[in-house]
């Protein structure tokens, strides 16, 4: 939020440097994220702070009266102007504004000298330029009459600034208007201060100093809901606690002067009109929003008759053309202002297009009410329709600060549009605000702040932020909050209120007494982090999506309606959302893949590898008993969330580089490896796969990961059918999707480590003929099963089909690698161990060793 210094001091006197205030409020939760200086100079102890601004020299800039405008001899758009600035003689120069005409005199002017630094007003954006003498077809100009976009407070540059006629002539330009605006973070918990008004409360707490309200306001004066013109009726209390309304006849719609204009646009709102300007002003100052009906529109609609507003609940379906031109449809929990024809208005978020105030206005129905924050919440993000209003009704505003800033809106209705106010308030106020007395010890403090305060400072804290403080007991303070801080509701929220106004900063650093609680590792995680690990060094990148999809999304996985459900799970009811942000976020996942192929896809288009993983939670409906790890008694009724990894492999295996450009592309056997590798980092010493069918592999290069007999995960390549729905390459996609949960369980923290034998290896190759039924993790277990202690590694390095080779046979061959950690092997030891081998696979698979020389 921006705060223009200006206006704070309307409120409150500052008798700290701008820096120092920034600080104070910061550290007391009003963070100040930008000081920005406009006309004036910064705090001589900031550095460089005012390098995007720009300063109004005091000895250069005035404020100036127009004494007369000639016209120019050469030109017929120009004028020759002379204007006085409080100096011996007037100054004189050439303009084109075309808002000074010939003859024209008096008005107030900002007026720059030879020499000023100034926006260019001719060039795009803000660019500097020094004032200097020139000629202007013929005639001498060393001076300038300013624009706004020349002093830098807009972009306009069409016409000249016109002061107001109480400008003083000959004061400085950077005193009569300069400022400097703080940009204030308003955090939720801060809702209060979502005001000028509400930063000088602040402010004054802080400083000890005292606010300033305007004479009119009172927060206790109350009103009937049924005057002479208008009847108000409320049909829930719980969504709006009170409506109010004054009518101000005979306004005159026009632009607001120059000093309202300025204030909105230097709080970061653009001026509209008078009546417009004047409630979002009063919204910006005092935190409270309004609107303003044409109230003649309200008559039409009631046939000539009295207007009844009737706040109510809106009915389903129900439509309205709001102030931006939108036909909008309403649910049940939206908040609707209507009368006899139906919506008028949605309840503290925009009014209806029908009864909008316009230039032909001529009487304003002024609305000042309080509707329940959590329904502005929900119809805002379903609408929407972000606002400031919304914004800080969505925040909570307390119902006796109602009626007050509609008096203040009302007061400058009536100066600043001619208007009258209607002496009677409409004000229906089913609802009334409770004030909580709260009781605070010394004892609270020192317990829970970690402070000592007497009960003399708690009171003094206390009275700086207007709260009454009575002390019925010796140790005790009875607390009652102002009915401007609704957020204030016990112990805990006055103890929050006396260690902001007392200082986080001066709160001592102590250690515990006790000792520290024993460091328990996370197991579950752990293990997770060393999967995450191996995969990233192993070149796969990590990516996290949104929990939400949509059940059609996931379906995509299928390549036709045949298919079956998709792994791990059979067919579950999806975990909805009750309030989705859109139809594509309206229930939880079940797959981790539907949004790796959407982040691959993406990827694609600006690369041509793409190596991708996802550790996430799915999110399954309980089956009648089903429990996870972790769970609660409380938790029967929530979804079981176990995690899932997911990796995706497209494109080639490597980037070219320029030792080569021949790179192959990623195929089944790279995603095997890469889980064969992450099996052996985690100690998975039972892992083995299997050839099986799935509905969106691609059929014959699928298979399943198991640990022993457990099938933990499927993986291959995309079914062609589903990769085209995905728009991706037509190339080979790896995917795979596996149960983490199950993984992890086979880990064990605890694992052998075999030394490095000191002694060298014999490595022998061995060639079998198999049926080809046989798997080859089939054979490879038996290998190592018999090869015992002295094997050290079995690995596959040719397979062959065809002939010499029977039908229906294929020839794998295995380099075999011997090695003993006590003593040097022998050819013979080696040649004993492996026909122990090839023995074993003889008689258990009908293996035939291929003898050197056949085929």
């Amino acid at each position: 939020m921006k705060v223009p210094v200006s206006w704070l001091q309307d409120f409150v006197d500052l008798t700290l440097p701008i820096p120092e205030l920034a600080e104070k409020l910061t550290f007391a939760g009003l963070e100040v994220e930008d000081i920005e200086y406009i006309g004036v100079p910064p705090a001589s102890n900031e550095q460089d702070a005012n390098a995007k601004g720009l300063v109004w020299a005091r000895d250069k800039i005035f404020v100036a009266q127009l004494i007369e405008a000639l016209p120019h001899p050469n030109a017929d758009r120009l004028k020759i102007v002379r204007v006085a600035y409080g100096a011996s003689a007037p100054a004189e120069m050439v303009t084109g504004a075309p808002n000074i005409n010939v003859g024209d005199s008096g008005q107030k002017v900002v007026l720059a000298l030879e020499g000023s630094r100034l926006y260019d007003g001719h060039k795009e954006g803000r660019v500097f330029m020094t004032l200097k003498k020139s000629k202007i077809r013929g005639v001498e100009s060393a001076a300038m009459v300013c624009s706004e976009k020349e002093l830098g407070l807009s972009e306009e540059h069409e016409g000249i600034i016109i002061l107001p006629d109480d400008a003083p002539v000959g004061t400085p330009l950077a005193d009569y208007w300069g400022d400097v605006v703080l940009t204030v973070k308003i955090n939720p918990n801060f809702a209060r201060a979502q005001s000028v008004l509400g930063v000088a409360r602040e402010v004054a707490a802080l400083t000890g100093q005292r606010v300033r309200l305007p004479q009119t306001w009172d927060t206790q004066e109350r009103g009937a809901p049924e005057t002479a013109f208008v009847n108000i009726e409320i049909a829930d209390a719980r969504l709006c606690p009170r409506f109010a309304a004054l009518l101000i006849r005979g306004v005159k719609i026009k632009p607001s002067p120059q000093w309202l204009q300025q204030r909105l646009l230097r709080a970061g709102m653009r001026p509209i009109n008078n009546v417009v300007d004047i409630t979002n002003y009063v919204m910006l100052g005092y935190g409270k929003p309004l609107h303003a009906f044409d109230y003649d529109a309200l008559i039409a609609r009631a046939n000539g008759g009295v207007p009844k507003i009737l706040v109510r609940p809106a009915r389903a379906g129900e439509q309205m053309q709001t102030l931006d031109g939108q036909l909008r449809s309403f649910h049940a929990h939206d908040i609707l202002v209507t009368d006899a024809r139906g919506p008028v208005g949605i309840g503290g978020i925009m009014g209806g297009s029908e009864t909008e105030v316009s230039d032909a206005t001529q009487n304003v129905l002024l609305e000042s009410a309080i509707f329940d924050f959590i329904s502005i919440r929900r119809t805002t993000a379903e609408q929407k329709l972000p606002s400031e209003a919304a914004t800080r009704f969505g925040r909570g505003i307390p119902a006796s600060q109602n009626i007050a800033p509609a008096r203040v809106a009302a007061a400058l209705m009536r100066d600043l549009a001619d208007g009258t106010i209607e002496p009677t308030l409409a004000d229906n106020y089913p609802l009334p605000q409770t004030t909580p007395t709260i009781d605070v010890t010394r004892r609270d403090v020192k317990r829970i702040l970690g402070i000592e305060l007497t009960l003399a400072e708690m009171e003094q804290l206390l009275r700086a932020l207007d709260f009454a403080v009575t002390a019925p007991h010796a140790d005790t303070l009875r607390v009652t909050p102002p009915d401007y801080r609704a957020d204030v509701e016990g112990t805990a929220d006055v103890l929050e209120e006396l260690v902001r106004l007392y200082g986080f900063e001066k709160i001592p650093s102590v250690l515990m007494a006790d000792a520290l609680p024993p460091l328990e590792g996370n197991a579950a995680l752990e293990q997770e982090q060393t999967a995450r690990a191996i995969l990233i060094e192993m070149g796969l990148q990590e990516i996290v999506t949104y929990a939400f999809t949509q059940p059609a999304h996931e379906a995509r996985l299928a390549p036709n309606e045949r298919a079956e459900k998709i792994f791990p799970l059979p067919q579950r009811a999806y975990v909805s959302i009750e309030n989705p942000i859109s139809a594509e976020r309206s229930a939880l996942r079940q797959t981790l893949l539907p949004n790796l192929l959407d982040i691959a896809a993406s990827n694609l288009r600006h690369t041509k590898r793409v190596a991708l993983f996802e550790i996430g939670s799915v999110f399954l409906t309980r089956h009648a008993g089903e429990t996870q790890v972790g769970d609660l008694p409380e938790d029967a009724s929530l979804p079981l969330e176990p995690r899932r990894l997911a990796l995706l492999l497209t494109g080639p295996r490597a980037l070219p580089t320029w030792q080569t450009t021949d790179v192959a592309p990623f195929d089944f056997y790279d995603l095997k490896g890469i889980l064969e590798e992450l099996g052996a980092g985690l100690h998975l010493d039972e892992l083995n796969f299997a050839a099986r069918a799935h509905p969106m592999l691609h059929p014959g290069r699928a298979a399943e990961m198991r640990i022993g007999a457990e099938s933990v995960g499927v993986f291959g390549e995309l079914h062609p059918l589903t990769r085209e729905k995905w728009a991706l390459p037509a190339q080979a996609v790896l995917v795979g999707e596996f149960d983490l949960e199950k993984i992890l369980a086979h880990t064990d923290a605890r694992f052998i480590i075999q030394p490095i034998s000191r002694y060298p290896a014999v490595v022998q190759d061995i060639a079998l003929w198999v049926d080809e039924s046989i798997e080859g993790a089939r054979v490879e277990q038996l290998i190592r099963q018999t090869g015992g202690a002295l094997l050290r590694d079995a690995r596959l390095f040719d397979v062959y089909r065809g002939a010499p080779l029977p039908v229906g046979k294929k020839s794998l061959a295995y380099t075999l690698t011997f090695q003993a950690l006590d003593h040097v092997l022998s050819d013979a030891d080696a040649g004993k161990a492996r026909d122990k081998i090839v023995n074993r696979l003889t008689r258990e698979i009908g293996a035939e060793l291929r003898r050197s020389g056949a085929g």
